[in-house]
């Protein structure tokens, strides 16, 4: 049976670039696959960007209120008429942006269309609250795998603190894609609570 795999990490943990890595290794064996990502996130337009300088464009983008079921059926219905070829794998970046029927569906493309689904996202928002998607994700996945990264004292980062202009901020809006003004860093448990001042949520 395929299966839905979560494989989350902090800001720069390298989920993105896994995700493409996973997407060559595919298709160097001859395989098909879709990349996917929630129109949410703006950063890169319709491009899966890694941090390393690695693009590609998502074949989907998954909108609120979006039918993901339907949307990758379609999309295979497609890629099966334009190439005679079935779809090995789903791959879906930022997926802590999905609704968390929307994470249902992932897991259905998985059990009920035979597919394997490759989930790559953030637990927690700036404030250390676990994003929606996130949180179905860690209730209903099969596999949860962690992408590690390192503060910069040198631990294990486990949160992300937001900066805007350069001053780490706790309150806002949980979604605000980095860009010119807000920006992420990766911190461990001490760090983040030295810069919030003991502040968790």
């Amino acid at each position: 049976m395929a299966k839905l795999y979560f494989r989350y990490g902090a800001m720069n943990s390298g989920k993105s670039t896994a995700l493409l890595q996973a997407a060559y290794n595919y298709e160097e064996r001859g395989q098909r696959v879709v990349l996917a990502k929630p129109r949410v996130d703006t950063k890169g337009d319709d491009q899966i960007v890694s941090r390393l300088g690695v693009t590609r464009t998502a074949d989907v983008a998954f909108a609120p209120g979006d039918d993901v079921l339907e949307v990758f059926c379609a999309e295979r219905a497609r890629v099966r008429e334009a190439t005679g070829s079935d779809i090995a794998c789903l791959l879906v970046d930022e997926v802590q942006f999905l609704e968390p029927e929307q994470v249902d569906d992932l897991l259905r493309i998985a059990i009920l269309e035979g597919v394997p689904v490759l989930a790559y996202g953030i637990r927690t928002d700036f404030r250390t609250t676990a994003f929606p998607g996130s949180r179905r994700l860690l209730e209903v996945a099969h596999s949860l795998e962690e992408l590690k990264t390192i503060c910069r004292c040198g631990r294990k980062a486990v949160f992300n603190a937001r900066t805007v202009d350069g001053r780490f901020v706790f309150d806002g809006d949980q979604v605000a894609i980095d860009g010119h003004e807000v920006t992420y860093e990766s911190l461990c448990g001490a760090c983040y609570l030295a810069e919030s001042g003991g502040r968790l949520s």
